[in-house]
């Protein structure tokens, strides 16, 4: 071989090598979080919060019928339910506020409209759970008594089968959410059914600018505490809360551009230590579908890597995590068995679909977003 030839190939092995590293480490990571860490996940008592303690707040644009769903489908005990929209809708049994257009903060869209019901929205009760407007809360009885909350969900399937699948896919990938509570910085939250302590709260805010204000308030919560000699209690409810698949892959991917945008845009915030795993999340998320691609390279050019056969077995070994992930997604969602041969045929797509969002947002990073569009109609799989 020339000289040529052999720097061309070191330089192919080394990149080819190198995402193999990344995306085994990010999943040898899930594996830890899933196990080791997620041991003891389940609170000790799922009611130390009753019902009468919590205020419900829903946050919609002007969408009064899916609204209205999600309030009715809250325990008849829970008395305090308010909504914060952008227009004046009639919603039965809630309060709908409208911030003012005069009011203004750092926290943009809907974090704006959180800070603003922070501050003027009176509240007597120790929690309050945020939901998003087409948020079906299931089988609620109350909170464990943490700092942060997180129940998990379910999706519901709208107008697209594809985004449905892609909903799926991810609630798998987010069992890892199990082991959160051992970290000091849960590395997300999801704002759809989410619970803060009020007195928390109130010291943290929503006043910064960001497009993720779930996790970036997570985040700032256990800065905050820490800097206080205290450690965030949080904790995850599997209460199964019912939300909606994104109504297009359009949607689904402009979502996905968002996540990942705010995520990169707010990762200062996370001490140093955090940076190696959520930059290797972002890596293999974004770039999840170069792994298969890779290896049937490898596979149509033998002898374009070096120690190519062990590099095919590790890349289709670490391809073969992704069906884990959709499983663990069917598991979570409780599919029907009619439905599994379709997700599992369907996941090296959805792999895809997932990732093209995120790629997009790191790339391309965007400081606002548009708002995802519910309906009032969807079915489960």
């Amino acid at each position: 071989m020339t000289v040529v030839e052999i720097t061309v190939t070191v330089t192919v092995t080394a990149v080819f090598w190198g995402a193999v590293v990344l995306y085994g480490g990010s999943s040898l990571w899930w594996i830890v979080e899933i196990t080791i860490l997620a041991y003891g996940w389940e609170a000790d008592s799922l009611t130390e919060v009753g019902l009468t303690d919590i205020q419900v707040r829903i946050l919609t644009v002007d969408s009064a019928s899916t609204v209205q769903v999600s309030v009715n489908s809250l325990p008849e005990q829970i008395r305090d339910i308010t909504v914060i929209a952008e227009t004046e809708i009639d919603i039965d049994g809630a309060d709908v506020h409208v911030p003012p257009e005069d009011f203004e903060c750092q926290a943009q869209r809907k974090g704006r409209a959180i800070e603003w019901a922070r501050r003027h929205v009176s509240c007597n009760k120790e929690y309050v759970l945020y939901l998003d407007e087409d948020t079906i809360s299931t089988n609620f009885e109350g909170l464990p008594a943490a700092d942060v909350i997180q129940i998990t969900e379910r999706p519901l399937r709208t107008d697209s089968w594809l985004a449905y699948l892609c909903e799926v896919f991810r609630i798998g990938y987010q069992r890892e959410q199990r082991g959160f509570h051992r970290l000091t910085y849960p590395l997300y939250a999801w704002g759809g059914a989410v619970a803060v302590r009020r007195e928390l709260e109130n010291k943290v805010t929503w006043d910064v600018p960001t497009i993720t204000e779930d996790t970036t308030f997570i985040w700032r919560a256990a800065s905050y505490l820490n800097q206080q000699g205290e450690q965030l209690d949080y904790q995850l409810v599997n209460g199964q809360f019912r939300n909606q698949a994104p109504l297009s892959l359009w949607g689904l991917i402009n979502q996905r551009r968002r996540w990942m945008s705010g995520t990169v845009r707010d990762i200062h915030r996370l001490p140093r230590r955090y940076l190696p795993i959520v930059f290797t999340r972002i890596i293999t998320w974004a770039l999840s579908p170069v792994i298969p691609l890779l290896s049937a390279l490898v596979f149509l050019y033998p002898g374009i890597v070096l120690q190519n056969g062990l590099y095919s077995i590790v890349s289709v070994g670490l391809f073969g995590i992704v069906f884990v992930y959709t499983i663990a997604g069917m598991s979570q969602c409780r599919t029907r068995p009619e439905a599994w041969l379709l997700h599992l045929v369907m996941t090296p797509l959805t792999v895809v679909l997932h990732a093209v969002g995120a790629l997009w947002g790191f790339l391309r990073p965007v400081s606002d977003f548009t708002v995802t569009r519910k309906t009032a109609e969807c079915t489960s799989m």
